[in-house]
């Protein structure tokens, strides 16, 4: 009996202190490259939204619209944000987080809703405008300086593809880069500056055929990606997860010329970690001198952290190809400091789900990778979130991680302690905005579910953050004014 409680003790201790590890190539053929996991996920989020649909969920009409010409805010008081007293459909868990604004995806032009992801640009005179990806396409608002959000118009999915809750968004200059899992979509190329001449009177549904600054579609074997990354210093953008697997690059990463955005030129790519499900691509700036200088995609695999030489687009070549335990879906991650990258921020979006090593009991975890040695990375520690639910994309400003995380709504974490401190033991949740209260009851303070919000756009200048949301529509948030923490 002895035996096995240290046996159990040790076991323990081995998850709670979970590293990186050699991918195993065995498991990686079986379960990764034949996109059985993938489908898999896949499958079940079909299988959420189906009942959630049934259930009038996504019908954005039926959620009352925030009563902006009454209120300049919602503060959040005392854990809570109403803007409907006493109605907990409309009362959200909050922390440090004030509410603006929220408009429906109904308002923001959509029929069908069912948000995705989302970026922004500031004008050179100051004005904040904002790219809201939904089903059927994707709808532009400003954020006045009050923080509302003031519908614009709307640019359909491509004309000759079918509606699709995955459309990412990225920024390149004043430009936007839209991908969509639909077959057909493309990468379509729109300035935002646009907007800028819009009345908002008169919102502009713009066209394909006479609006689009640029499309791109070349080096996508049927015309789909999961996402699209882009690299504003060397002037190009990458899509990648674009299916088949069994396709030239096997859904790797495909790069483009963004030098003139009317005219996008492929490049080259990589298939030889097989599919890649997201990335950041960007200017090595670290200790690493062997590779500083050099360009440099950090690929979220599937089942590893892979960082690739990308500096030759016609010889891209692995540098390193890292697991960790308990990887289950390796999603999404940041660099903590593009100026000098030592270490780098990994969310692993099914270890809850799967119940698989550090997020076993449902709690969502944030991975923190020493990349001094970008041929040997290190994952020194890791953070713990505070309430039940799946992590999805986040965004690194200032030192801060910016997660939407489903149900969970937008959770901000202070990491300045990690480079100080890797084991991220002194990492802090400084906010949050919980934009699913139907789930508040559960036990931990959410479901371990695909719903809420996937994506979100923080690097505003103004400090206000949009947040997108798969059901309901879009909301403002920004700090509270007397949080002592900093933009």
């Amino acid at each position: 009996m002895r035996t096995s409680v240290f046996a159990l003790a040790a076991s323990l201790a081995a998850l709670a202190s979970a590293k990186e590890k050699a991918v195993d190539m065995k498991l990686k053929a079986e379960l990764y490259d034949s996109g059985a996991r993938h489908e898999h996920i896949m499958a079940l989020k079909h299988q959420t939204w189906a009942e959630l649909d049934a259930a009038g969920v996504y019908d954005s009409t039926q959620y009352k619209k925030f009563p902006s010409s009454k209120l300049d805010y919602v503060p959040c008081t005392k854990g809570y944000a109403s803007y409907v007293a006493n109605d907990p459909k409309y009362t959200f868990r909050c922390n440090n987080l004030d509410l603006y604004d929220f408009k429906t995806h109904a308002e923001l032009g959509s029929s069908s809703g069912r948000g995705a992801g989302s970026w922004g640009w500031t004008s050179p005179k100051g004005r904040e405008f904002v790219a809201i990806a939904q089903e059927d396409g994707t709808a532009f608002a400003e954020v006045t300086k009050k923080g509302k959000l003031v519908y614009l118009g709307r640019l359909p999915q491509y004309t000759t593809a079918q509606p699709s809750l995955w459309r990412e968004i990225k920024g390149y200059k004043s430009y936007i880069l839209i991908g969509s899992e639909a077959v057909d979509h493309g990468v379509q190329i729109f300035d935002l500056a646009k907007l800028q001449d819009v009345d908002p009177a008169s919102p502009k549904v713009f066209t394909n055929e006479n609006d689009l600054d640029g499309w791109w579609t070349e080096g996508l074997p049927v015309g789909r990606s999961h996402n699209v990354v882009t690299n504003e210093e060397k002037n190009y953008g990458v899509a990648v997860g674009f299916q088949p697997r069994t396709g030239p690059l096997r859904a790797g990463l495909v790069f483009f010329d963004l030098t003139d955005p009317k005219n996008p030129k492929t490049l080259g790519g990589s298939g030889e970690d097989g599919y890649v499900h997201d990335a950041q691509c960007i200017v090595y700036r670290g200790p690493d001198v062997k590779y500083y200088g050099k360009d440099i995609c950090y690929g979220y695999d599937e089942d590893s952290l892979t960082i690739f030489d990308v500096t030759d687009k016609q010889n891209i070549r692995i540098i390193s190809n890292t697991s960790y335990e308990g990887a289950s879906y390796t999603h999404q991650g940041w660099v903590l400091d593009p100026n000098w990258q030592q270490y780098l921020i990994l969310d692993d979006e099914y270890d809850e789900y799967d119940a698989a090593g550090l997020g076993a009991d449902g709690y969502p975890i944030t991975y923190i990778w020493d990349i001094s040695s970008l041929e040997k990375p290190k994952q020194t520690g890791h953070y713990k979130g505070l309430r039940r639910g799946i992590d999805h994309n986040q965004f690194i400003k200032d030192g801060f991680s910016y997660q939407s995380n489903y149900g969970l709504g937008l959770s901000i974490l202070d990491l300045r302690s990690v480079p100080l401190d890797p084991t991220g033991k002194k990492i802090k949740e400084v906010a949050y905005f919980d934009v699913h209260p139907e789930d508040d009851n559960a036990p931990g303070g959410g479901n371990v579910t695909f719903t809420g919000t996937w994506s979100h756009y923080p690097f505003f200048p103004s400090g206000y953050i949009v947040i997108n949301t798969m059901d309901r529509g879009a909301f403002v948030v920004k700090r509270t004014p007397a949080s002592w923490w900093p933009f």
